[in-house]
């Protein structure tokens, strides 16, 4: 049987609420399923609280207002985060990036989940 895992959408207001909402809906309260991207994109590969069939699917309701709540925005803010903590050799790209975000272009934190799900999990995403 298909187990169905919900993110309610309206409820995602930046990333750190995302990673409280994905944890609940696959583990329960205070439930955890990834808390940054490389951890996120790991569980979804398995063993972290989904079926060990992979059959699930992860509805993610009222989708548009997650998206609003995860753009460019709270795309900036993360990559101001990850420019504090960046190796050197690095903080070129993610300085590229994120004068992206602020200019309104490139890809956005939804996008990088979105990314991620299908990468990790193909075909469980429904966007409602």
């Amino acid at each position: 049987m298909t187990v169905t895992y919900v993110i309610p959408g309206a409820e995602v207001t930046g990333l750190e609420r995302f990673w409280q909402l994905i944890g609940e809906a696959v583990n329960g309260p205070d439930g955890y399923f990834g808390r940054n991207l490389d951890a996120f994109a790991d569980c979804l590969s398995g063993g972290y609280g989904t079926p060990d069939d992979r059959d699930f699917v992860i509805e993610w309701r009222d989708h548009e207002l997650s998206r609003r709540a995860l753009g460019h925005q709270e795309t900036a803010r993360q990559l101001r985060l990850r420019l504090a903590r960046v190796p050197e050799v690095n903080r070129g790209l993610v300085q590229g990036q994120l004068d992206e975000a602020e200019a309104g272009r490139g890809p956005t934190v939804f996008d990088w989940l979105t990314e991620i799900i299908d990468e990790r999990a193909p075909g469980v995403l429904r966007l409602m």
